[in-house]
This record gives structure tokens, C-alpha cells and sequence, in this order.
């Protein structure tokens, strides 16, 4: 089953911040991971948050083993996700 992953981080996160852990993830062949059906990056009230789309929660915490390394280096805290299991999906 699909899940559905909201990440609101602990501290201020920026842009910058955000672009230099996608770089470093890309750099290595690791993003996009696989498992992972949707990203989406947005900023509100100047701290950014991540959600995304999973074939699955396995494949997220397997993917979180190699992120939270990255983030930890460009100084981001995600927080502990709030997950969701997903009912539907509608495609475009």
C-alpha cells in the first residue's frame, strides 16, 4: 500500500540548504530513490517542508538509513514524519 510522508522539520531549513542535499543524494545515484513515487519541496513561513509518495513504508526507511547522513551534514533536521496511508490517487 502507498503511503503518503509529511515532513515538517525541527529547526529552519532553507532553499540552499534543501538544493545542496538533493546535489549531494544526485551526486552518488541515490535520488530519485527507488520506492519513491512523488517529491515535493515547498516553503512556508520561510522554513521549508518535504512530502512525498512511497510504493511503500519499507522503501522509505530504507531510503531514510542513507538520507538522515546527508541532512545531518547540511545542517537540516527533518523532524519524525507524519505518515499516511493513502486511499486513492488520481493521475493527470
Amino acid at each position: 500500500m502507498s503511503i503518503l510522508a509529511r515532513f515538517t522539520n525541527t529547526s529552519p531549513s532553507t532553499t540552499e540548504q534543501y538544493d545542496d542535499a538533493i546535489r549531494r543524494l544526485q551526486e552518488v545515484g541515490d535520488f530519485p530513490p527507488d520506492g519513491m513515487e512523488f517529491h515535493v519541496c515547498f516553503v512556508v513561513d520561510g522554513n521549508i517542508r518535504v512530502s512525498e509518495i512511497w510504493e511503500s513504508r519499507e522503501q522509505l526507511n530504507a531510503f531514510a538509513e542513507r538520507l538522515m547522513p546527508v541532512l545531518a551534514e547540511v545542517g537540516i533536521e527533518p523532524g519524525k514524519p507524519e505518515i499516511f496511508e493513502i486511499h486513492n490517487m488520481i493521475r493527470r
